[in-house]
């Protein structure tokens, strides 16, 4: 019988994706716990969670897991869950609060913690300081009384820390054990040892109720800073939410901007519903100052549009009629209507949140060892910390026994606090003599193990990288989908460029048309334009304009046929006319003469693209077409090559075109240029390199660049590309230059190299910190943490890896 953890869907089985949103989750621990429980569900193919973002997604078999009823079962193993039902977004986010409102109410919950916090560690740090360091005047008294630190431990478990105890004991018997076990072992063991102490005093034990309230004091104020960082490194995400319009004025009469409305009653005209009651095909208007609530066609008006919240470029944009507007962009000067043409989850800001989203789901390669090691971290840290108590109960106080005078420190003083005791009890015999415990001293550095040697800054380590990086593009108008696409191009070792739309405007020009025997020049580009007019192929495009500009009338044509990648043919007045390469003439059985390929070899020559002209199989000329190079580009390969890449040109261009282009780029034509290449060998050109060990990265615009930028190990496609290419693209440029070739990657370097430091950091604490509490420094230094200490340096962990993550805007903006 198939194991429920093994259960996966057939190549055939439809799969579909399911979001849950998780919360109670506090380690990297827990998140291994939820991906447990959610791949032990039959039907369930994988699942990823993120531990900052608090979102789990699920691939599942269709149809075959109820969301309902998933979420349920997480809910059970204590991580409250439920799922992202889009049936119900609508209504969901009527109850939901504000974003104001919501960051008000997490700011008073952090603030109420923040003062717990400093008052638990005021309070137990001025009676740790009057038993070990100084003397208190009279009137402090009442602080250091030890039955005052007795109530103060009390209420610390029973009020603050009881979420703690009661999570931690809820993981252990779930048998996934998680942080809040940890601290919650350390402080219950601290505060019972400390009670036996107190109440049986001719033990001669010392009582150390500080410890356990300085240790719910540091965790307190760590996840508290932990989560004011978590909402700073989730603060372009959450921007990016907000950009979502509520609400639309629907209109009846888009005939100009001030369009009759469906019904009265409103000041400014139209009927005001929930943007996501719109549909394709209506009319809407949008005033100045508010945000286009969908994206949309412009039918009236004229106007200005901020679109930097998208594209992250900040001059606005001239729209009018038939000009596309995107939802979520800024409308600035006038009154316009709109004709919607994309609603709902289909309009480009929500796929772009739908992107980022699911970017800062997807992990990193290098996160499976912090993942797979913080599943099984927490059980080890209980059988070090065991160990460690065994060890000193049994040997270590034997083998040194001095040690265990540190288990006791400031006898003065803790005798002086067992007088006060006496004293105040009004007991007249002498308290006994305080006893070097072995049992205190294995008790406290089990303790501190259990506490130290949390994985919580494992678990934070890649996430919060991710989300500040995916953040931080989405601000600059560059989507990256996913961790994983991060560690690709940190190992990039060649960019290949498409040529014409990537490279090039896109946007060819006529330069040369040569007409052979006895046609005339303006025959030639009547007839040539006349059977391009039946494609929309950017050469073809560029005859047509030629031919317009000079006020050539076309003749009628018919029977148009187009042959991917070599050319067309079109019965022009019952004249067969061929235009395309020389392999298209050729295939329809027309040769060239010397002085034809003289011609065609100059104009190549030039750069220039040739396209041949035949007529009832006879060559009627020559059309010599260029593209020119963005103003960028050179500066784009420059700069890609100071960073150590190769570059390279791929083009279905004849080879003297591609060489040209290339050599005004400075790129070698003889091995950094691949021409002649069809579209669909395209995807075998990238392959062939990545056989001689090499890591791609493909940018390309058109749809038969999409094989290619999937073949690749990382694909990058310009916004102004086709959609096919924008989905098969694992970045995507939302502006229409391509300079962000480099942002994107140094971005994804940056963000990958961020990772790699707080994992480094991470276990490179565990590393040192665990040994440390365990007491390997006690026999020869006499250094030792106490539980509170190791509280302290737990929290300084986490909070440091995400402060970490957070550098990554300052570094970006300085290079930037």
């Amino acid at each position: 019988m198939q194991s429920p953890q093994t259960v996966a869907a057939t190549p055939a089985s439809p799969l579909e994706t399911i979001a849950l949103d998780v919360t109670g989750m506090k380690c990297a621990g827990c998140v291994k716990a939820v991906e447990k429980q959610l791949t032990q569900h039959p039907g369930v193919v994988s699942a990823r969670v993120n531990l900052v973002t608090e979102v789990a997604v699920v691939e599942c078999e269709a149809g075959a897991i109820d969301p309902v009823a998933l979420a349920e079962q997480v809910t059970e193993a204590g991580f409250p869950t439920q799922p992202r039902l889009a049936t119900n977004a609508g209504e969901k986010a009527k109850e939901a609060l504000s974003p104001a409102e919501r960051h008000a109410l997490e700011n008073r919950q952090q603030l109420r913690q923040l003062v717990i916090a400093g008052v638990l560690i005021l309070l137990s740090g001025i009676g740790h300081l009057n038993q070990h360091f100084i003397s208190f005047p009279a009137y402090f008294s009442p602080l250091t009384n030890i039955w005052f630190h007795w109530g103060l431990a009390t209420a610390a478990l029973l009020f603050p820390g009881r979420q703690i105890l009661v999570d931690g004991w809820r993981g252990l018997r779930r048998n996934a054990p998680n942080m809040n076990t940890l601290v919650a072992l350390g402080t219950l063991t601290a505060y019972t040892a400390s009670c036996v102490a107190l109440l049986f005093p001719q033990l001669g034990w010392e009582c150390f109720f500080d410890e356990p309230v300085m240790l719910l004091g540091f965790i307190l104020l760590g996840r508290t800073l932990e989560q004011r960082a978590r909402g700073r490194a989730a603060a372009a995400f959450q921007a990016l939410l907000a950009l979502q319009p509520k609400v639309a004025r629907l209109i009846a009469n888009p005939t100009d901007a001030g369009a009759t409305p469906r019904a009265k009653g409103n000041d400014f005209g139209g009927i005001e519903i929930p943007v996501e009651q719109v549909r394709v095909g209506e009319w809407l208007r949008v005033l100045p100052g508010e945000q286009i609530p969908v994206d949309a066609e412009v039918v009236a008006g004229q106007t200005t549009v901020n679109e930097s919240m998208l594209t992250g470029e900040p001059v606005p944009v001239m729209k009018q009629a038939g000009d596309s507007v995107a939802a979520g962009t800024l409308n600035q000067s006038g009154a316009i209507a709109i004709k919607a043409t994309r609603t709902g989850k289909d309009t480009t800001l929500a796929q772009i949140v739908a992107l980022v989203e699911e970017a800062q789901i997807r992990k990193a390669p290098v996160q499976l060892l912090a993942d797979t090691v913080a599943g099984y971290f927490t059980y080890g840290v209980l059988a070090a910390a065991t160990f460690t108590f065994l060890f000193w109960y049994f040997i270590g106080s034997q083998l040194w026994p001095d040690v265990t005078m540190l288990s006791a420190v400031g006898i003065e003083s803790h005798s002086a606090m067992h007088s006060v005791m006496h004293h105040a009890s009004g007991i007249d015999r002498e308290p006994p003599p305080l006893q070097h415990s072995a049992l205190l001293l294995s008790l406290k550095l089990a303790i501190s193990v259990s506490v130290i040697a949390c994985p919580c800054a494992l678990g934070l380590a890649t996430p919060t990288a991710i989300l500040v990086g995916t953040g931080l593009g989405a601000e600059r108008g560059l989507l990256i989908k996913g961790g994983d696409v991060l560690e690709r191009v940190h190992h990039l070792d060649i960019v290949v460029f498409d040529k014409t739309g990537t490279l090039t405007t896109g946007h060819p020009v006529v330069t040369d048309y040569l007409p052979v025997g006895n046609f005339l020049p303006e025959s030639l580009l009547q007839l040539a334009a006349a059977a391009e007019s039946g494609t929309t192929h950017p050469l073809a495009e560029a005859i047509g304009e030629e031919a317009h500009r000079q006020e050539l009338s076309l003749p009628l044509a018919h029977e148009f046929y187009t042959e991917p990648g070599l050319g067309v043919s079109a019965l022009v007045e019952g004249v067969r006319v061929l235009l395309g390469n020389a392999d298209w003439l050729t295939q329809q059985g027309i040769s060239l003469n010397n002085s034809e390929q003289n011609q065609a070899q100059q104009l190549a020559s030039a750069g220039k693209t040739v396209v041949y002209v035949a007529a009832d199989g006879q060559v009627a000329g020559l059309i010599g077409v260029t593209d020119t190079l963005r103003p960028d580009a050179k500066a784009t390969v420059s700069r890609l090559r100071q960073m150590g890449l190769r570059v390279m040109l791929l083009t279905g261009d004849r080879l003297e075109a591609a060489r040209a282009i290339a050599s005004q780029l400075e790129l070698n034509p003889d091995s950094d240029v691949l021409a002649d290449v069809r579209p669909d060998a395209k995807a075998a050109a990238i392959a062939q390199l990545q056989t001689q060990g090499q890591h791609v990265a493909m940018v390309g615009d058109g749809i038969n660049d999409a094989p290619a930028l999937a073949q690749a190990d990382v694909g990058i496609s310009l916004q102004g590309g086709t959609d096919v290419a924008i989905e098969t693209a694992q970045i995507v440029l939302m502006r229409d230059r391509l300079l962000d070739v480099v942002k994107s990657i140094q971005l994804s370097r940056a963000t990958f190299n961020k990772i790699r430091q707080n994992l480094f950091w991470a276990f490179a604490y565990n590393t040192i910190s665990l040994p440390v509490a365990a007491g390997v420094l006690l026999p020869t230094f006499g250094l030792v943490l106490s539980p509170s200490a190791a509280g302290a340096l737990m929290a300084f962990s986490s909070v440091s890896v995400v402060t970490n993550s957070l550098l990554l805007r300052k570094s970006l903006s300085t290079d930037n």
